[in-house]
C-alpha cells in the first residue's frame, strides 16, 4: 500500500492519518515521543504493512512483477494499488479525490513541524505535482515511477510494471477489489484495538 490507500484507511481521525503518512520515518520505539494519536496512526501503518505483506492476493499480483522488476516488485504492487484505487476512488469514498486530496494538503501544510525532517521535505513536492491524484493517470504513475528509479541502488525500471500491469489488468483489478475489502475490515477492528491500547 502507498501514500493514498494509507490515508484512506486511516478513516476521518486527521491525527491518525498523519502517523500513518509519516510512519515509514519513525523507527522501532521512537514512535513513542508523539502523541497518543499519531501514536497509533504510525502502529497502524505497520500493521497495515504487515497484513499487506503477508495477503496471497498481494504476493500473487506482485510476482508477475518479479522477472522484470526482481525484488522491487514490492514496491510496484503498492503504487499499482493506489492507481486502481485512485481509478476507482467513487467505489469506496463519497468526496471527489480532487478534494480529498487538496484536503490532506491542508492538513499536511498545518502539521509540518510534527513530521520528521526527510517526510517535510517531501511535501512540498507532492502537493506542487499533485501525487494523490495524479495516481489515477497511468502516464503520472510511470513518471513517478521512473522518478523512483533514482533512488534504487540498481539500475532498474520501474515504470516496466505499467507495461506489465495493462497486460493483466483485469486480474490485478479482481484482486485489489478482493483485497481491498479485506484490508477495510482488518483496519476497521485494528484502529478499535489501538483506541484501546495506545
Amino acid at each position: 500500500m502507498n501514500y493514498l490507500a494509507h490515508i484512506f484507511l486511516s478513516g476521518d481521525d486527521d491525527l491518525l492519518k498523519l502517523g500513518n503518512f509519516m510512519a515509514d520515518e519513525i523507527k522501532g520505539k521512537s514512535y513513542k515521543t508523539y502523541p497518543s494519536e499519531i501514536q497509533r496512526g504510525i502502529l497502524l501503518h505497520r500493521a497495515i504493512d504487515d497484513y499487506t505483506d503477508h495477503h496471497k492476493l498481494v504476493s500473487r499480483g506482485a510476482h508477475r512483477f518479479f522477472s522484470e522488476i526482481g525484488h522491487y516488485n514490492s514496491v510496484v504492487i503498492d503504487m499499482i494499488y493506489d492507481h486502481i484505487l485512485a481509478k476507482n476512488w467513487k467505489n469506496y469514498c463519497q468526496t471527489k479525490l480532487s478534494v480529498y486530496a487538496e484536503e490532506f494538503y491542508q492538513l499536511l501544510d498545518a502539521n509540518l513541524l510534527l513530521l520528521p525532517n526527510k517526510i517535510s521535505k517531501v511535501v512540498p513536492y507532492m502537493i506542487e505535482h499533485n501525487w494523490l491524484l495524479n495516481y489515477a493517470n497511468l502516464d503520472d504513475l510511470k513518471s513517478i515511477l521512473m522518478q523512483m528509479n533514482r533512488k534504487t541502488k540498481h539500475d532498474t525500471h520501474l515504470e516496466i510494471g505499467v507495461d506489465i500491469y495493462l497486460q493483466h489488468q483485469e486480474r490485478f483489478e479482481d484482486e485489489f477489489r478482493l483485497f481491498f475489502d479485506d484490508i477495510q475490515s482488518f483496519c476497521q477492528s485494528k484502529i478499535k484495538e489501538l483506541n484501546k491500547i495506545v
